[in-house]
């Protein structure tokens, strides 16, 4: 494997990376390569993955709450 170097890294950043690192039981080493692979490398989901995860989100949804008129405003606001 390849070794680098990271320099100047500010302050902040490497307490939320080490605070990260201890939540999850993880060297800061092993949990700088998990967030590298995370933003680098995200894993696929299959299409019925996807379709799964609509499924879910679209059951939370509380149909009651939402108003059509308000829907159309929303989308004739949100167009130029």
């Amino acid at each position: 494997m390849t070794s680098i170097t990271i320099k100047n890294i500010p302050e902040e950043l490497y307490e939320r990376l080490r605070i990260k690192a201890t939540l999850h039981h993880r060297s800061i080493n092993s949990e700088m390569i998990h967030c590298l692979e995370s933003v680098l490398m995200p894993k696929r989901l299959t299409i019925n993955e996807r379709l799964q995860r609509a499924k879910w989100i679209r059951s939370k949804i509380n149909i009651d709450h939402i108003d059509p008129d308000e829907i159309s405003q929303a989308i004739s606001e949100g167009r130029p």
